[in-house]
């Protein structure tokens, strides 16, 4: 059996390239291929924590789920988490090796090009298969010098590629044409095709336009995928504030604030799907509703985030808040953020040796930030429960806390440590474990302790297989996949 690659690259960022490759993955598995997915670049505050303690990009952890693999770093080698507006923390096969700017990584690309192409053929040596996505589109000019994440790659290793647009926004025959132009004849000699996603209504008054599109590029339309109404799946990086279910049965009110630099939001998608919640995301000059609880979530940049949460007033909101009964949950950084003090003495957040502020003091809890960061995968069960409760989650932080008196922990670990806090009155709680409403026994624990007496019972991880499979078969009923296939194999072996 041949081995083969394919590249899926996007005329935009958020056009499908993930959800495609997710797919994919998902129709190899179920043919008894053995795949893997691969980004050799990507850019997301959103990660993941292999079980050997790497970091890589969420959606490669997801696609992995999809083939059935355990997520490898080798999945992802470059992760690129941006802690400002121009620079970002760079993180090479898992572990960090420092924060740049965009001009120092553009420098350093050639570097990184060598681990990236270091974990693409350990891959190809080991599976049948590598579904590999782009980021963002291969057509800005201004990245294409040095490129590794897109067209640059894929010259590289000398995989056939398939771009993929999404209708919803409109201009799709625009942006499959514009981006064909822009690339040099070699590039445009390997895209093998395109995919139109996310069409609403009746195909067939969209013929014309594919046709059209075929005659004027040379290249074959291999599928367009409809839209999949309530579709969910973990998003790359984005935190999106619509809706993702449709009943207002809830009986628990949850507001989660949304800063410049949250990270992991995956952590509140189990919260937003169950049929017991409501959720309410407040970015900046929001009004703060009224809530049952409230969850401060995981950050890339605590101490800024912490500034910009006290200015949009949510000091005093959380003062009130607990005096008048309400809860609260700090995950990671928002955990950080409720103790006494954060200091930063290497100057890892804010490029300033010596760097302090205070935190909203409502644990007895000081911060320091260390070079080392924490990655571990966790199990464990609730401490804070009468009933032995299973808890599973992961650490991503650099961070390290320390109490200044004894108080009652969050979970038993299995190793033996003791995590997290829980206040004497039983309305606050902080935690490191990211995930950790993903476990279903944890989930039914922590609303019953937010004061859902009879909470629904909601099995994340069962929902996510489901909605994998539901975006399985769309894409093998929309798209010629054994065709697919045999085009791969081809183009690998004329090549």
């Amino acid at each position: 059996m041949t081995a083969f690659s394919l590249m899926i690259q996007g005329t935009t960022s958020d056009a499908g390239k993930s959800t495609l490759v997710t797919a994919l993955c998902r129709l190899l598995a179920r043919r008894g291929i053995q795949v893997a997915p691969f980004k050799p670049q990507n850019m997301a505050l959103n990660s993941a924590v292999t079980h050997d303690g790497n970091e890589i990009g969420r959606a490669q952890a997801v696609q992995a789920y999809a083939a059935g693999l355990a997520p490898h770093v080798d999945m992802n080698p470059i992760l690129l988490k941006p802690n400002t507006d121009t620079g970002a923390q760079v993180i090479i096969q898992g572990k960090a090796v420092g924060n740049m700017n965009a001009v120092g990584y553009h420098e350093y690309k050639n570097i990184a090009k060598v681990a990236a192409l270091d974990s693409y053929h350990r891959l190809a040596e080991q599976y049948q298969a590598v579904i590999i996505e782009g980021a963002g589109s291969p057509a800005e000019i201004n990245l294409r010098a040095r490129d590794i994440a897109n067209m640059g790659f894929a010259e590289s290793i000398d995989c056939p590629v398939i771009i993929i647009a999404d209708i919803d926004k409109g201009g799709v025959f625009a942006h499959l044409v514009g981006t064909l132009d822009l690339l040099s004849q070699s590039e445009q000699d390997r895209v093998i095709g395109f995919v139109i996603n996310r069409f609403r209504g009746d195909i067939s008054l969209l013929q014309s336009g594919l046709d059209w599109l075929e005659e004027r590029t040379g290249k074959p339309v291999l599928g367009v995928l409809p839209f999949l109404k309530g579709f969910h799946l973990e998003s790359e990086d984005a935190v999106t504030k619509s809706p993702i279910k449709t009943d207002t049965n809830a009986t628990l009110n949850i507001v989660i604030p949304i800063m410049p630099r949250t990270s992991n939001h995956t952590d509140w998608d189990a919260l937003r799907l169950h049929p017991d919640v409501q959720v309410t995301l407040v970015g900046a000059n929001e009004t703060i509703p009224p809530a049952d609880l409230v969850i401060l979530p995981g950050s890339k940049s605590v101490q800024s985030d912490l500034a910009f949460l006290r200015q949009e007033g949510w000091q005093d909101y959380l003062k009130k808040h607990l005096r008048y009964g309400g809860k609260v949950i700090g995950i990671c950084g928002g955990y950080q953020m409720l103790g006494e003090q954060l200091r930063d003495p290497l100057g890892l957040e804010n490029q300033h040796a010596n760097t302090n502020a205070p935190g909203f003091g409502l644990i007895p809890m000081e911060t320091v930030l260390e070079k080392d960061k924490q990655l571990k995968q966790r199990q464990g069960t609730l401490a804070f429960t009468t009933k032995s409760t299973d808890v599973t989650g992961y650490e991503i932080h650099s961070g390290v806390s320390r109490f200044s008196q004894n108080v009652m922990h969050f979970s038993a670990l299995e190793n033996g440590e003791k995590e997290g806090y829980v206040s004497d009155d039983n309305q606050i709680i902080g935690t490191y474990l990211h995930g950790v409403f993903d476990h279903p026994d944890a989930l039914h624990a922590l609303l019953n302790w937010a004061g859902v007496d009879h909470a629904a019972t909601f099995d994340y991880d069962q929902y996510r297989n489901s909605e994998i499979d539901r975006l399985a078969d769309s894409a093998e009923q929309h798209i010629n996949i054994d065709a697919l296939i045999k085009t791969c194999r081809a183009f690998q072996k004329s090549n």
